[in-house]
């Protein structure tokens, strides 16, 4: 279980890496527009954390039920938000920011809100 865990966590920050990848890629350009490493990502991230919740449940691991809800309904708004503008030519910039923005503030509540940094 151990193994898998780890696979899961593994994917699930490559998820991440895509989707901020993904967003960071267009910094410098004035037309903004999902691509197919910020789809690819945030799909990935969101399923693989999903995923890892349920191996560390299914392993009878302690896991911060607040941390997961906070994480699950920001890595929700961010997949449909990506989901719904898949096929659309640009995105405003307010959007690409607040992607950008829900994709960081992920990252830090995964780091920050950990034991480990207690």
């Amino acid at each position: 279980m151990d193994t898998l865990r780890l696979i899961l966590l593994i994917l699930h920050i490559l998820g991440f890496a895509a989707l901020i990848g993904g967003l960071l890629a267009q910094a410098g350009e004035s037309e903004k527009k999902i691509n197919s490493a910020m789809r690819d990502g945030v799909g990935t991230a969101f399923l693989a954390g999903l995923a890892l919740v349920g191996v560390l449940e299914a392993d009878d691991a302690d896991v911060n039920q607040a941390k997961v809800g906070v994480k699950f309904g920001i890595g929700l708004v961010l997949l449909v938000l990506v989901m719904a503008n898949t096929r659309k030519a640009s995105i405003p910039k307010g959007l690409w920011a607040g992607l950008l923005l829900l994709a960081i503030v992920e990252v830090c509540i995964a780091v920050l809100w950990s034991p480990v940094h207690s």
